[in-house]
C-alpha cells in the first residue's frame, strides 16, 4: 500500500545563483527553491504569546522560549496528513492539535537522533527519534526548521545534530511500523511516495 503525494513548485535552482554554503543548512547538497534560499526567519508564525493555551502547555512543561512556531502537516501512521502546530523551544518539539488544543506530542531535543531529508525540492522533513518513533512533517519552512534544530542543539548540548540528505529512507510513524519514503523528479514539482516496509 502507498501513498502519492504530489508537491508542486521550482525544482531548479535559478540562473545558477548557489546558497552561500555558510548560510546553508545543506551545504549545497539539496535542491532548493530561491524563494527558501533568500527567505528572512520569523521564528513564530503563530504569535504564541496571543495563545493562552499554548503558554498553559509550554508553563506546564517549564519551557518559555520559543525558537520556532507554525502550522505543518503531520503525515500519521496510516499516511493521512493532520494540520497540527509545531512548536520549537530550547529543550523540546511540540505537536499541539490547533482545534482542540491539546498537546499530542512532546519530543525532547535530546532524544533527536538526526533529520532525514530529500536532496530534491520539497516540504518534507523526519525527525528521527530512536528512543520513542520519529515524526514526518511538511512545512514550506522546513529550511527555518532545519536550521532552528540544528543551531538549538549546537547550543544546549553542544551536539552536531546529523542531517541526512537522501531521496529514499526508512522512518517509523510507530514504534512496531517501518514506512520508506520515495522522492523523484516529476514535471513541476517533486513526487513523494510513502511506502510500507
Amino acid at each position: 500500500m502507498s501513498t502519492d503525494v504530489q508537491i508542486e513548485g521550482d525544482t531548479a535552482i535559478y540562473d545558477n545563483e548557489k546558497p552561500d554554503l555558510a548560510s546553508d543548512p545543506f551545504e549545497g547538497a539539496k535542491v532548493r527553491r530561491k524563494a527558501s534560499m533568500f527567505r528572512v526567519f520569523k521564528g513564530d508564525y503563530v504569535d504564541v504569546r496571543s495563545k493562552p493555551y499554548l503558554i498553559k502547555i509550554l508553563d506546564k512543561q517549564g519551557d518559555r522560549g520559543v525558537l520556532f512556531a507554525d502550522k505543518v502537516l503531520k503525515v500519521t501512521g496510516s499516511g493521512k496528513m493532520k494540520r497540527q502546530f509545531l512548536v520549537v523551544t530550547d529543550f523540546a518539539i511540540y505537536i499541539i492539535d490547533p482545534e482542540t488544543h491539546a498537546l499530542k506530542r512532546r519530543i525532547a531535543l535530546a532524544a533527536v537522533e538526526r533529520l532525514c531529508l530529500s536532496q530534491l525540492s520539497d516540504n518534507f522533513v523526519a525527525v528521527i527519534v530512536p528512543t520513542e518513533y520519529d515524526l514526518l512533517i511538511a512545512s514550506t519552512r522546513k529550511t527555518e526548521i532545519v536550521t532552528v534544530l540544528v543551531e538549538s542543539m549546537k547550543n544546549t548540548s553542544n551536539y552536531e545534530l546529523e542531517v541526512n540528505l537522501s531521496n529514499n529512507f526508512e522512518y517509523h510513524p510507530a514504534a512496531d511500523i517501518v514506512k520508506e519514503i520515495q522522492f523523484e523528479e516529476a514535471q513541476g514539482g517533486t513526487k513523494t511516495r510513502i511506502v510500507n516496509k
